[in-house]
C-alpha cells in the first residue's frame, strides 16, 4: 500500500500534482486566441484529485463530535455557552496537533437565549394555538414576560398593497390613542423592527407582534413567510414576536385577545471567541483564508447550520497541513455569527490596514449539507439580472473556480445570492475578493430545482433550520461529500496559485468598474456560454492561474438560488439579521 497524506491522497500523487502546478509556465496574454475553446476541466493540476481525496467519513466524525458536545451541553452549541466553548476547544486541539499556529480571539457579545419554548395562543373571539418556528418566533433580544391582552393593530394595510410600502409602527403618531397594556400588532416595512418595538413600548404596549407584509412573490419579493427578526440587546424589555403574514392577518381581526409568553435571557457583556489557525508555510504576505461559523442557534445543536461548514473546513485544514504551499493558508472558525456576524465583524475591524491587505481572498462555507439541497455558489459576478450586489473585483474568478470543480465532478449548480449576510459580509465590505457555497435553509425548493438537483419540490431545503432537530440525522451526505471536495479543491488551488483573484487590488472595493457581462443563455440543467466579459477580468479562468486568457467559460445551469436563501439572511430579517435591518 502506498503512503498517504492526511485526507487519503497518496503522497506520490500529491507530490506530482504539486510539481505540475508549480512548474506551469506563464502563457503570454497576446498568444491566446480571440475565442478559445474551453478546457474540459479548467482546474489547476492536482486540485480535483486533492478535493476527491477528502474522506466523508472523516468529516462525519467531526459532526458526530459536535453532536456529542451538544448532547452534553443541553442540546446547543450557541456562542458563549459551554457547547460552543467545547466545540472551539475540539477544533483548536485538532489544528494544533496538525502543526498549525492557533490563536483564539476573544470579543464581547450581547448574549441571548430562550430558556423555554415561547407560546402564542388566540383566546377570543375564537381559539387557536400557533406553532413556534412555523407561524411565529421570538425575536432575538426580546424581553421576557407572560401577557394576556387585547390586540391593537397599528397602521395596518390589509389587504396589503401591491408593492412593499407599509409604514406600520414607524412613527410615534401611529400610536395615537393606543391603550396601555394592549399588544401592538404591526406589519413589516420601511423602518427597522427595533424602531417599531421601541415606539410600541413607549406607547405602553405590553408586547409586540410584527408580521410579514403579505405581498405574493418569489424569493425576497415574497413577503408572506415567517419573520425571523432581531432587536438591539438593551432597549426593548417587553416580549417581541415575529410572525408570518397569515398569522398576523388572523390576529388583526376585531376583538382578538391573545395569550403569549417569552422566557429568555439576555446579557450585554458576555464574551466568546473565534479560533484562527495559520499554516507555517507559504508567503505570509499572500494569505488565502477559509472560514465557517462554529456557533449554533440557541434552539438546537446546529449540525447542518453550521457544523457542516465547520467540519468540512476543519478536515480540509488537516489534509492541507503537510503541504509546502506558495501562499499562506489561514482557517477561521467564527463565533456569534447567529447573533449578527459578530465574530467575523470583530476580526475584520481589528485588522490593521497592512494585515488586511495581506488577505488576498476569503472563502465562506455556511450550511453545505442541507438534506433537500441545491448546490449554490455565491454569485461573485452578479450575473443574476435581479442582483443588486457588486462584489469586490476577483470574486467572479472565485465563483468560476467552484463552477469548474462542479463541472469536473459532474454535479449541477446555480447562483446563490451574495449580499453580505453571512461571514463573508465583513470581508466584501472592505473589498476582499470572496466566494463560497450554500445548500439552502428554510426556503422552499422549486419544481425546477427538484428536477435539477433531486429532492422534493415544495419542501424546505432544510426543514430543521434553526430548530432542535438540526442534528446529525439532518445531514445530507451527498451534499456534504461534494461540497467538501469543492472546498478542498479551492484551498489547494489557491494555496499554489501564482496569481490570486483580484491581484493586488484586495482592499480596494469597487475597482474594475461596472459589470458588463451579458445574461446567461443556459437553461437550468444545461450548459450555456456567457455573453460578454465580467468586470475586472472575471471570466478569465486561465489568466489567474498562469497568465493565459480563456474567456467566456461555459456555465452549467441558469437561474439563481434566490429569495434571500443566502443562509436565509434575507429581507425577512431573521435572527442572523442586524438590529438595524429594515422591517
Amino acid at each position: 500500500m502506498s503512503a498517504r497524506a492526511p485526507g487519503g491522497m497518496p503522497v506520490a500523487i500529491l507530490a506530482a500534482a504539486v510539481m505540475a502546478l508549480s512548474t506551469v509556465s506563464a502563457v503570454p496574454a497576446a498568444a491566446a486566441p480571440a475565442v478559445p475553446a474551453p478546457a474540459a476541466t479548467p482546474l489547476p493540476p492536482g486540485a480535483e484529485t486533492f478535493g476527491k481525496s477528502i474522506k466523508i467519513a472523516s468529516v462525519r466524525r467531526h459532526l458526530e463530535r459536535f453532536q456529542s458536545i451538544a448532547d452534553a451541553a443541553g442540546g446547543v452549541r450557541a456562542a458563549a455557552t459551554p457547547g460552543y466553548d467545547a466545540s472551539a476547544d475540539y477544533v483548536a486541539d485538532r489544528l494544533r496537533a496538525a502543526g498549525y499556529r492557533v490563536t483564539t480571539q476573544e470579543f464581547k457579545i450581547s448574549f441571548f437565549q430562550e430558556r423555554t419554548t415561547p407560546v402564542l395562543r388566540r383566546v377570543s373571539p375564537t381559539t387557536a394555538t400557533y406553532e413556534p418556528g412555523v407561524q411565529f418566533r421570538t425575536m432575538t433580544y426580546s424581553g421576557s414576560g407572560k401577557v394576556t391582552a387585547p390586540v391593537r393593530g397599528v397602521d395596518l394595510t390589509l389587504p396589503p398593497s401591491r408593492t412593499p410600502s407599509s409604514t406600520s409602527g414607524c412613527e410615534a403618531s401611529d400610536f395615537a390613542g393606543f391603550v396601555r397594556g394592549h399588544i401592538a400588532l404591526m406589519q413589516r416595512g420601511t423602518c427597522s423592527f427595533q424602531v417599531k418595538a421601541e415606539l410600541a413600548q413607549a406607547a405602553g404596549a405590553s408586547a409586540v407582534i410584527i408580521f410579514n407584509e403579505g405581498q405574493i412573490g418569489e424569493g425576497t419579493a415574497d413577503r408572506r413567510p415567517l419573520i425571523n427578526g432581531s432587536l438591539n440587546a438593551s432597549s426593548v424589555t417587553i416580549p417581541a414576536l415575529g410572525a408570518d403574514f397569515a398569522t398576523g392577518a388572523a390576529l388583526a381581526a376585531r376583538g382578538t385577545t391573545v395569550s403569549l409568553s417569552v422566557d429568555a435571557e439576555s446579557a450585554p457583556d458576555r464574551r466568546t471567541h473565534n479560533v484562527i489557525a495559520e499554516s507555517r508555510h507559504g508567503d505570509p504576505d499572500r494569505v488565502v483564508m477559509l472560514g465557517a461559523h462554529l456557533d449554533s442557534v440557541a434552539a438546537g445543536p446546529g449540525i447542518n447550520d453550521n457544523g457542516s461548514g465547520s467540519a468540512a473546513v476543519l478536515e480540509t485544514a488537516l489534509a492541507a497541513a503537510p503541504l509546502r504551499t506558495r501562499n499562506r493558508l489561514r482557517f477561521a472558525f467564527w463565533g456569534a455569527e447567529e447573533l449578527g456576524l459578530l465574530g467575523s465583524k470583530h476580526y475584520v475591524a481589528a485588522l490593521p490596514p497592512a494585515e488586511r491587505a495581506k488577505i488576498r481572498l476569503y472563502l465562506n462555507f455556511d450550511m453545505i449539507a442541507s438534506p433537500n439541497h441545491v448546490f449554490g455558489i455565491y454569485d461573485g459576478d452578479s450575473s443574476d439580472p435581479d442582483s443588486e450586489s457588486r462584489p469586490p473585483a476577483g470574486s467572479a474568478q472565485i465563483e468560476q473556480l467552484f463552477e469548474a470543480y462542479f463541472k469536473a465532478v459532474g454535479q449541477p449548480y446555480q447562483d446563490s445570492e451574495f449580499t453580505g449576510r453571512s461571514d463573508y459580509g465583513p470581508f466584501i465590505a472592505v473589498g476582499i475578493p470572496s466566494g463560497g457555497l450554500f445548500t439552502g435553509a428554510e426556503g422552499i425548493k422549486s419544481p425546477e430545482e427538484a428536477v435539477k438537483f433531486g429532492g422534493v419540490a415544495g419542501t424546505a431545503y432544510d426543514k430543521c433550520y434553526h430548530q432542535a432537530c438540526d442534528t446529525i440525522a439532518n445531514i445530507g451526505d451527498l451534499a456534504l461529500a461534494v461540497n467538501t471536495g469543492a472546498i478542498a479543491a479551492a484551498a489547494f488551488s489557491y494555496a499554489y496559485a501564482r496569481d490570486l483573484p483580484g491581484g493586488d487590488t484586495a482592499g480596494s472595493f469597487g475597482t474594475g468598474g461596472p459589470r458588463t457581462s451579458g445574461p446567461r443563455t443556459g437553461a437550468p440543467g444545461t450548459d450555456g456560454p456567457r455573453v460578454g466579459a465580467d468586470r475586472a477580468g472575471g471570466d478569465r479562468i486561465g489568466e489567474w492561474w498562469w497568465g493565459g486568457r480563456q474567456q467566456g467559460s461555459p456555465r452549467t445551469g441558469g437561474g439563481g438560488l434566490r429569495g434571500g436563501h443566502d443562509h436565509a439572511h434575507d429581507a425577512h430579517a431573521h435572527a442572523h439579521g442586524h438590529a438595524g435591518v429594515l422591517g
